[in-house]
C-alpha cells in the first residue's frame, strides 16, 4: 500500500477538543487521526509519528493513555483493522489527491477507465522499459499513465525533467524520449517549470519513495472500498497485469 509518510494530514478536531492525555501526544509530535470505540470502555485513536502507525487508547477515566496493540483473550490483534480504517485509508485518499495535484504528463486516452501515476526520471532505463511494456494497455485505451516527472538519478535529471515539462508538447516530447526516437537534453526553463520539478521531487521524497519508476494505482477490495497499491521499480509480468487490471489486450 502507498502510505503518506512525512506529510501532514487532517486531524479529527481542533487541539483543544482532545482529552488531555491525547493532547499530550499531539504536543509530542504525534498526528491524531480517526477516533474509534474499543472493548473495555476504551476510546481508541489512530495516530502516526514519523510515518509509524499506532493506536492510542484513552482509559475510561479520561486521565491516561496507552499506546500499543490491543489483544483479546485468544491473542487476536484488535488494533490492525482499526488502523487500516482510521489511519491508512484516509492517508491513502490524501495521497491520491496529492498525486492528482502534482505536475504530470498525460500518456494515453484521457477517458481511459484506469489511471496510474508513475514517477518518471528521464535518465531511468527502467522507466523507459516500463513505458514500452505498458503500450498494449495504453494504446488499447484501457489505461492512462500520468508521468510525474522527477529529477533524482543524475545531475542533469532535473534539467531533462524541466525540458520535457516545458516543451510545447510535453506528451509528444516524452513519447519521443521514452521510445528512443529523440532523447531530450537538459535545458534552462522558466522558473515556474523548474519549480514544478522541485515540487515533484519533494513529493517523491516525502512519500518515502526510493526508486523510479514508482507506480501508484487504485484497487477495489473485497468489501468494496478503494485502496492504493504501489510498485517501486520495474514491475515483473505478474505485477504488470495486476497494475493494468487485465491481461494484455
Amino acid at each position: 500500500m502507498l502510505l503518506l509518510a512525512g506529510l501532514g494530514s487532517t486531524a479529527i478536531g481542533y487541539a483543544d477538543d482532545f482529552p488531555a492525555p491525547i493532547q499530550s501526544l499531539a504536543d509530542q509530535g504525534f498526528e491524531i487521526h480517526g477516533q474509534f470505540d474499543s472493548p473495555g470502555d476504551l476510546r481508541g485513536y489512530g495516530v502516526t509519528r514519523q510515518g509509524q502507525e499506532m493506536a492510542a487508547y484513552l482509559t475510561p477515566d479520561g486521565e491516561h493513555v496507552i499506546v500499543g496493540t490491543l489483544m483479546d483473550s485468544e491473542g487476536n490483534d484488535l488494533t490492525d483493522a482499526q488502523l487500516d480504517e482510521y489511519v491508512r485509508a484516509p492517508l491513502e485518499a490524501q495521497t491520491w489527491q496529492l498525486l492528482a495535484q502534482s505536475h504530470w504528463i498525460q500518456d494515453g486516452d484521457t477517458n481511459a477507465p484506469r489511471v496510474i501515476y508513475v514517477f518518471t526520471d528521464a535518465n531511468c532505463p527502467y522507466c523507459r522499459q516500463f513505458w514500452q511494456n505498458a503500450r498494449p494497455w495504453v494504446e488499447a485505451g484501457d489505461v492512462q499513465l500520468r508521468h510525474i516527472m522527477v529529477g533524482i538519478l543524475a545531475p542533469d535529471s532535473p534539467g531533462k525533467a524541466a525540458a520535457i515539462l516545458g516543451a510545447d508538447d510535453p506528451a509528444a516530447t516524452l513519447k519521443a524520449h521514452e521510445s528512443g526516437q529523440q532523447s531530450v537534453e537538459a535545458s534552462a526553463q522558466p522558473r515556474d517549470i523548474e519549480e514544478q520539478v522541485y515540487a515533484n521531487n519533494q513529493l517523491f521524497e516525502e512519500l518515502g519513495l526510493y526508486a523510479t519508476p514508482t507506480s501508484a494505482f487504485q484497487r477495489e477490495t473485497e468489501n468494496g472500498t478503494v485502496r492504493i497499491d504501489r510498485i517501486q521499480g520495474l514491475p515483473n509480468d505478474e505485477q504488470l497485469v495486476d497494475m493494468m487490471g487485465s491481461d494484455t489486450p
